[in-house]
């Protein structure tokens, strides 16, 4: 993504960094890596606790009203959607998640399969904003609103 706002470059490297670590998880997953899970695990409680719901909630209070407004409602509807489904995936893996984070987790079967639904859900959703949001509000953001918007991000 070559953005030349703020807040698509922001929202961009917080895509690629939860890439990353979904990324290993899914292969640890797939493999039966299982000695990998808990360091994942505790990689991964803080996304399902906060930081995708940070990001989720910037979007859908900040960004997603300004598509409506310049005509590309039905995006963010769609992504909106997508939040609600991913949010649903991450409530039931958060408990399990936590328990792999101890290296306490009692059946490993219920973790791998939303661990790779929630993986899955996220890289779907990454991609459909990395192809049409973030470009959109390159355009749709003028400088001191992009500005405005990455400081209140960044302190959220």
């Amino acid at each position: 993504m070559n953005a030349t706002r703020q807040v698509p470059r922001l929202l961009d490297d917080e895509h690629r960094t939860l890439l990353e670590l979904l990324g290993r998880l899914e292969s640890a997953i797939v493999r039966r890596e299982t000695e990998a899970w808990p360091a994942l695990a505790r990689a991964l409680v803080p996304q399902l606790e906060r930081e995708s719901a940070r990001h989720f909630d910037f979007e859908e209070r900040e960004l997603f009203p300004l598509l409506a407004e310049g005509g590309d409602g039905a995006i963010a509807a769609l992504l909106t959607e997508e939040h609600e489904s991913i949010r649903a995936v991450a409530a039931e893996l958060l408990p399990l998640a936590r328990a792999a984070a101890l290296g306490r987790l009692a059946a490993p079967e219920p973790f791998r399969r939303l661990g790779l639904e929630f993986t899955e859900r996220q890289v779907a959703h990454i991609q459909k904003e990395t192809m049409a949001l973030l470009p959109l509000l390159d355009d749709l953001l003028d400088d001191d609103t992009d500005r405005r918007l990455a400081f209140e991000h960044a302190g959220a």
